[in-house]
């Protein structure tokens, strides 16, 4: 009966349909149903004049219109009431249609005035009120909370009003409520206090009071949570089931001679904890599919070089996939000089690899011969084959949409084991709803002898003490890079920004004393390369460049970061872009260098990454500027279309949706219980159980 059109519903009709389809997307009584109020009137109680306090809520006052006037104003009049109670006076404003009021209003007779108060010296005053006779409201049957619908001005302009909104869900729920099934466990709802199905969905839209709102809505945002943790959750367990993956049984010579002679350095706690959850993947006999996290500089690289080497250790190849040429690029000479003791052969495939030098490694790939295979999106190419690709690790996985990812998996008969990583941590809130079918492992340490990066706000009068500062630290052998914000849109006012911001560079730090490297997006590769080849050498102080240092640049000499209008970026970019530095023994530095006026959230996202250097931290103050659909883009934004539930707000009820959900699946996994049947029910019908129970993907 949901998936009835809306259009059959009393008070609908096709033009009102096809109106409520394109402007809300209430295409069906389930739509309908969904389709929550935003904010309430509440109407449940009069207030004394006397009782009138400064507030953005709606009131209402009962009195009597003693006196009316109108005055004249700079444009037209306005009509002014006396409105009296016993405790005090206020004033009635109207701007518009006076004379109107001025025939109809009755002197002497009690009215209900509605609306926002303001006050004006010592009098309340109460612009174009809702006024309705006493006798009348009463005579009313009365909705103590009035529901405001989400809704758009051209609705409105075609009659379908807040009103008609009400009034059809009301109707609906006429029809519908007796025939909704419960779909949370009677256990659970009185485990956790929550009313049942059909009184949330009641109180949800017409509520008789504060409390058993904010009951329905709690009942309803945990059932929203739960399956969502339900589907999610089942999803992993099935494709453990379901999608076999290698085992690797030993841990070879390749692992041990390179843990115990080429280690550069010791292992923190996290990485040793993070490498024995990934053994424990790989010698499942199911396929790995595990989210490694941690901020830059906390040692992701050398996690990932380890989990080659038990990859072919066991006989299989391994590929790492990086999102661009200047980062695969890192990666591959990284792991090259790691890996060189050993006397392992690594290549490097990415979309500036000339033909002739690209078929050996093709070759090499397919006969076996290649272990270990550098990337980016070319790997992704149909005619890259490997032999036995046992391992995919895909960096900075969000920059990858699903397909792409899918086609790396396609690359074998049967899937490798799959590592994604990010140095842009994710909240956990959020890694709990988009990734909540991965395992998630952290690193939540940096590496001993990590000194944190300091950092400063500074505008543009302060340019002069910057400037001073950093030829101390150029007189110290230290290195500094200048980044200026790259916004797609305006590519030739960014290009303008950087080129005056080079030359005033290069006018406060002439040659032959300072030397300085410039890198940008219009800049073909092989120039870019040399510039950022001279800097990495050392020969150049300075790099000023836009954001695409933002990933692939490591320079443990580079002691200092100065970005341009930090105000233009976001919390993530400049949380990278800090992570450009501090990469050294050495005392680091990043200057957030800003406009004397910024917004509210600029000033929050420059405070905060004054005031931590958690990654972490950093992520969940993000997520709550943003929002999560802003945050991961529109690509996986749908995933978080929720209905009710907010994940930024409601963080605590659904980590207490993921804990239940977990819970039940420990104890039922294939929910065969008869307790459980409404459960089975529900998920059959969001689509997530099918053919005995396997996860459509």
């Amino acid at each position: 009966m949901l998936h009835t059109p809306i259009t059959y519903l009393k008070g609908v009709g096709p033009g009102r349909a096809e109106l409520l389809s394109r402007e809300l997307g209430i295409a069906t009584y389930q739509d309908l149903l969904y389709h929550f109020p935003n904010r309430f009137l509440d109407k449940s109680r009069y207030y004394r004049i006397s009782e009138l306090q400064p507030s953005s809520a709606e009131v209402q006052v009962i009195g009597k219109i003693v006196h009316l006037k109108t005055v004249a104003q700079k444009k037209g009049k306005r009509l002014i009431a006396t409105f009296r109670d016993e405790s005090g006076e206020m004033e009635l404003v109207w701007f518009r249609s006076q004379q109107w009021f001025m025939d109809r209003l009755k002197l002497g007779e009690p009215y209900v005035a509605f609306g926002r108060v303001n006050r004006f010296g010592n009098t309340w005053s109460m612009a174009h009120p809702d006024l309705e006779l006493l006798k009348k409201h009463r005579q009313k049957k009365q909705l103590r909370m009035q529901p405001i619908y989400p809704s758009t001005e051209k609705l409105s302009k075609q009659g379908v009003t807040n009103r008609v909104l009400a009034t059809c869900v009301a109707e609906l729920l006429k029809q519908v409520l007796e025939t909704l099934p419960e779909t949370l466990p009677q256990g659970l709802r009185d485990e956790l206090g929550l009313v049942g199905k059909q009184q949330a969905l009641v109180q949800a839209h017409f509520p008789d009071s504060n409390n058993n709102l904010a009951r329905a809505q709690a009942r309803l945002k945990f059932e929203e949570l739960y399956y969502i943790q339900l589907a999610l959750l089942r999803k992993n367990a099935s494709r453990k089931k379901r999608i076999k993956g290698f085992v690797f049984e030993q841990v070879g010579d390749l692992f041990r001679d390179f843990y115990t002679q080429a280690l550069p350095f010791e292992l923190t706690e996290a990485q040793k904890r993070v490498l024995r959850e990934i053994r424990s993947d790989l010698g499942s006999g199911a396929q790995m599919n595990r989210l490694l996290q941690g901020d830059v500089g906390s040692g992701k690289t050398i996690v990932a070089v380890l989990t080659i080497l038990l990859a072919l250790d066991n006989g299989y190849q391994a590929s790492l996939v990086a999102p661009t040429e200047i980062l695969a690029q890192q990666h591959y000479r990284a792991i090259s000089d790691l890996l060189k003791p050993l006397g392992i052969s690594v290549a490097l495939l990415t979309g500036s690899v000339k033909e002739k030098d690209r078929k050996p490694i093709l070759q090499s790939l397919a006969d076996g011969s290649l272990p270990i295979l550098i990337g980016t999106h070319a790997v992704l190419e149909d005619r890259v084959q490997f032999k036995n690709l046992g391992l995919a690790i895909i960096d900075e996985q969000h920059r990858f949409g699903v397909a792409q990812r899918a086609k790396l998996w396609k690359k074998n008969a049967s899937p490798p084991h799959i590592l994604v990583m990010t140095a842009t941590p994710i909240p956990r809130t959020l890694a709990m709803s988009l990734y909540g079918d991965l395992d998630v492992s952290n690193i939540d340490e940096l590496p001993p002898g990590r000194k944190p990066v300091r950092t400063v706000h500074r505008t543009d009068r302060d340019r002069l003490k910057v400037f001073a500062f950093l030829k101390e630290e150029i007189a110290k052998g230290r290195q500094v890079y200048v980044v200026y914000p790259l916004i797609e849109e305006s590519e030739a006012l960014d290009y303008k920004d950087l080129m005056d911001g080079f030359e005033s560079m290069s006018r406060e730090f002439p040659a032959p004393q300072y030397q300085l490297s410039i890198v940008h997006g219009k800049m073909k590769p092989e120039a870019k390369e040399f510039e950022m080849q001279r800097f990495v050498n050392g020969e150049t102080q300075i790099m000023v460049a836009t954001t695409v240092i933002e990933v692939g640049v490591n320079v443990p000499n580079a002691s200092v970061m100065i970005i341009e209008s930090a105000e233009r970026f976001g919390l993530s970019q400049l949380h990278q872009l800090r992570g450009r530095v501090g990469r050294g023994a050495d005392q680091s530095y990043c200057i957030l260098i800003s406009g004397g006026k910024l917004s509210d959230d600029a000033q929050t996202r420059l405070q905060t990454m004054v005031q931590t250097n958690d990654g972490f931290e950093i992520a969940e103050t993000d997520l709550r500027l943003r929002g999560p659909g802003d945050l991961m883009g529109t690509q996986q934004s749908g995933v978080l279309s929720l209905q009710i539930a907010d994940i930024v707000r409601d963080s605590e009820l659904l980590k207490t949706a993921r804990y239940h959900a977990r819970e039940l699946l420990s104890k039922d996994p294939e929910l065969g219980h008869p307790d459980h049947q409404m459960v089975r029910e529900k998920l059959s019908r969001m689509g997530v159980m099918k053919n005995r129970w396997d996860y459509i993907s």
